[in-house]
């Protein structure tokens, strides 16, 4: 017979796993920390060292992604200057090109957020709702860095934009 932890004991030994894992983030600097640590961190270290490091290397990714897509375009729109001709063929093309720069219109407006975000950083207002002044929420964060207000505080400015048309 092969011996086999009972019950009790694996679900002990569950629970220090995971009482473990949630001390982890202790151990390790912002930029080493993953989304699930952060979640994991108690509601008493909301925007700590480690947490603003966390979003500060999380916004600056994002910053060079848009930073390096907009170089990109740069060079396919140069390169992409080749006169076709058919008609059917070139609309193709011209819509394409439209595409693209719709992105990165859109990218550039998240950019501009971006910035404020990391400014909101260095100023110590980061996570926080500039409405309520309450805390945004780590998992709003992480879905949505650039975030100003809490979830509540979004919804209500939604109805109004909803009821009023603003």
């Amino acid at each position: 017979m092969s011996k086999t932890a009972s019950a009790p004991e694996t679900k002990r030994a569950t629970a220090k796993s995971k009482a473990g894992s949630n001390d982890a983030w202790k151990h390790k600097t912002g930029p080493e920390l993953t989304d699930e640590e952060v979640l994991g961190m108690p509601d008493s270290e909301y925007m700590n060292e480690q947490q603003i490091a966390f979003f500060r290397v999380k916004l600056h990714g994002l910053r060079d992604g848009i930073l390096s897509n907009a170089d990109e375009t740069t060079e396919h729109l140069r390169e992409d200057t080749t006169i076709v001709p058919d008609p059917a063929d070139r609309a193709t093309i011209e819509e394409e090109h439209a595409l693209e720069l719709r992105t990165r219109d859109r990218e550039r407006k998240l950019l501009k957020k971006i910035m404020q975000s990391i400014a909101r950083l260095d100023s110590g207002e980061y996570g926080y709702c500039d409405e309520t002044g309450e805390p945004i929420g780590l998992g709003r964060l992480i879905a949505r860095p650039t975030a100003t207000l809490s979830l509540e505080a979004q919804q209500r400015r939604e109805m109004k934009q909803k009821m009023f048309g603003d």
